[in-house]
């Protein structure tokens, strides 16, 4: 297995987080100059909001493991859970479900978990109950990417939360993506769901702690 560096240029990856937050930034500057020039002792406040966005919203480099049928983790976070499920609407057959949950602190930019296309997208009006909850996955706001490698379909969906109320997804059908490519971002706490096809080999367990486009996730069936 090898690695590569991805999205390690840094004038890039601060302005992904520029364009990310500059109406956050730009409100809480001039809310600082009104504080500042009239009550100076609260003008602290949107200074460490500002500071708190740009941490949110940090775009890290992450070096990508390389190796055919590695099925990286599409976000930040924790294991919560893993179990088989029919899978009907993408992969359209049994499945392994990874579901993790990012906190506040956790990175929130979402990456492709495999190289591969855009097969599918989908988006799922829902409510915003705390994404750790078993239950929030069935009636929560979500969003579905369907990414097909070599005939392999994966499928990952961005969750809400009580939090999280903003899913934001660049890609479209037909879209080439790397492996650990950014694709979207969650705002503000959230979950998400990998779909691996029956037969993959699980690399992780519950309670596990995963980084994306860096932890293994599992390896297709066929790779192992």
């Amino acid at each position: 297995m090898t690695k590569e560096v991805c999205n390690n240029n840094k004038l890039s990856r601060v302005l992904l987080t520029l364009r990310l937050t500059w109406h956050y930034l730009l409100m809480l500057f001039a809310l600082f100059i009104f504080l500042y020039l009239n009550y100076p002792v609260f003008s602290i406040i949107p200074a460490v909001l500002i500071f708190f966005v740009l941490y949110f919203f940090r775009n890290p480099s992450r070096s990508i493991p390389v190796a055919d049928g590695l099925v990286l983790s599409p976000a930040d976070g924790v294991i919560v859970e893993i179990n088989e499920v029919f899978e009907d609407k993408f992969i359209k057959g049994d499945a392994i479900r990874v579901a993790i949950f990012l906190s506040i602190l956790n990175v929130h930019l979402n990456r492709s978990p495999l190289p591969g296309e855009v097969k599918y997208r989908y988006y799922r009006p829902g409510r915003f109950i705390p994404a750790f909850k078993s239950h929030a996955s069935e009636i929560n706001e979500k969003n579905f990417v369907g990414i097909e490698c070599e005939g392999i379909r994966v499928l990952v969906c961005q969750v809400t939360g009580f939090i999280a109320r903003r899913i934001k997804c660049w890609v479209d059908e037909g879209k080439s993506l790397a492996a650990g490519e950014i694709f979207g971002i969650i705002k503000f706490g959230s979950g998400n769901e990998l779909y691996l096809p029956a037969g993959s080999k699980i690399m992780v367990k519950k309670g596990d702690r995963v980084r994306a486009g860096e932890t293994v996730i599992g390896i297709l069936p066929g790779d192992e």
